[in-house]
């Protein structure tokens, strides 16, 4: 068994696990829990400080809600554009291009996976570096509506007390006299192209997670609590189709129960140690 470091896994349950994946197409889905050892916290993992996430409904319905959330996650995104894969990404994609990993699945909005080099990524709630149109569809770059957010506001300092969260958003005050981009095709309200509290995963986005789960013979959790509904449904998804699950997280999760083994410790060194032994 390779060195897990100082988290109290036993052999058993890491052999089990290797047992399990060892020769099948594994499927895998991801939380925050994979993205912590890169910077990016996580809301509900151990020490996780309690907030409350803007919703879809409150950030269409305010002016000053969307100024406020847009200058939070412009100070956000800095963050996540400085913020590189760990080991616990590039094992994901050392085991995709080995044959291992069919795809990823990832509840993550930070382009982590994409930026490690898997090339089959299925983002359930969006991803930060896009910007969305709510009225026309039209999608932007995030850095060019970033420009635009600064050259819309030269003076407005920004650069308050940065407390960033998973989903590139950060707390700010005194944010009414910043100005905020509009569609340039359409005049239109943008917003990042992420899922937001109160928004459901759009059909097609799912309908891609869960091919890639039903064409898989396993499936492998990473680093998250499946709190959230869509994680939970293709977890239900392998269980029908009788695929073995393997759980890797600190602490409990939803889906402990439909574990074939849950493995409790960190995702980066889970993942680097599972790599080395299913690519040998």
């Amino acid at each position: 068994m390779t060195d897990l470091m100082a988290d109290a896994i036993t052999s058993a349950q890491f052999d089990e696990a290797v047992s399990i994946l060892r020769g099948a197409r594994v499927a895998v889905l991801t939380g925050a829990g994979v993205s912590t050892d890169s910077g990016i916290p996580d809301y509900r993992g151990e020490g996780a400080p309690k907030r409350s996430p803007m919703t879809f409904q409150t950030f269409l319905a305010s002016e000053h809600a969307r100024k406020r959330y847009w200058a939070g996650s412009h100070l956000g995104w800095r963050r996540f554009g400085a913020a590189k894969p760990n080991a616990g990404h590039l094992a994901l994609a050392e085991l995709e291009q080995a044959g291992v990993v069919s795809g990823v699945v990832t509840q993550n909005v930070d382009g982590l996976h994409r930026r490690a080099g898997n090339p089959h990524v299925v983002e359930l709630h969006g991803t930060m570096d896009r910007v969305i149109c709510l009225v026309c569809g039209q999608r932007f770059a995030r850095q060019a509506i970033a420009e635009r957010l600064e050259a819309l506001n030269p003076g407005l300092d920004l650069e308050q007390s940065i407390r960033p969260a998973p989903d590139g958003d950060v707390e700010v005050d005194d944010v009414d006299a910043m100005q905020i981009p509009v569609c340039t095709v359409c005049g239109g309200i943008l917003k990042p192209d992420v899922v937001f509290f109160g928004e459901f995963v759009p059909a097609e986005t799912y309908n891609r997670a869960a091919s890639i789960v039903g064409s898989s013979d396993a499936l492998l959790v990473a680093g998250s609590s499946l709190v959230v509904n869509s994680g939970m449904r293709l977890i239900e998804l392998a269980r029908r189709r009788k695929s073995p699950i393997v759980v890797v997280n600190r602490g409990l999760t939803k889906g402990d129960s439909r574990a074939a083994v849950k493995i409790d410790a960190g995702a980066t060194e889970t993942l680097s140690a599972l790599a080395a032994e299913l690519t040998r």
